[in-house]
């Protein structure tokens, strides 16, 4: 499902207005009731300061509204990325919103079937999982295999653990939009 103009927009200033809310009051933001809203929805919102990541997580599972699966994804990635400290009040104005909304995912069963900049890959080998969203290989200049490689060592394994026959892959894609736009 592709949103519009206006959805994005509105989706856009409720990752900021979350973010803003729970900085500000730790609490986390009611979203508006709209229809599009309570769809479910699994989704990542990216943060950047000054062109570089700041924060990105996301909702894997269908198992939220996209409204709160926003909220939840903009929190998360405000506050709860173990890779940067928490955003602070100062930081907020700073911020530059990326928003993915994933399709369902798609067991791989030829790595041939991997598309650089149109697919994300999640992979999984036993307890250990990673993701990386389709916008990373295109940004980081990644061929199918490096992107693989890359996916695999985000999920806590060796560069070419996609090659075991346990490990499972699967691809997906994902409607993407931020204010850059």
């Amino acid at each position: 499902m592709q949103h519009d103009a206006a959805e994005r927009q509105l989706l856009i200033r409720l990752t900021h207005d979350a973010i803003r809310h729970f900085v500000e009051t730790n609490r986390e933001l009611v979203y508006p009731d709209q229809e599009f809203l309570n769809v479910p929805a699994s989704v990542f919102v990216t943060l950047k300061k000054h062109g570089q990541l700041r924060g990105c997580i996301g909702i894997l599972e269908e198992r939220y509204p996209l409204g709160e699966a926003i909220v939840k994804s903009a929190i998360s990635a405000a506050v709860h990325d173990p890779r940067f400290p928490p955003v602070k009040p100062k930081e907020l104005s700073e911020l530059h919103v990326e928003i993915s909304v994933l399709s369902p995912f798609h067991e791989v069963h030829d790595i041939e079937e991997i598309e650089v900049g149109v697919h994300g890959i999640h992979i999984t080998a036993g307890r250990n999982r990673g993701l990386l969203l389709p916008q990373v290989a295109p940004e980081h200049h990644w061929d199918r295999i490096t992107f693989l490689n890359h996916t695999a060592m985000k999920a806590g394994l060796v560069a070419d653990a996609w090659k075991n026959p346990d490990t499972r892959i699967q691809i997906f894609s994902a409607e993407v939009f931020g204010e850059d736009e």
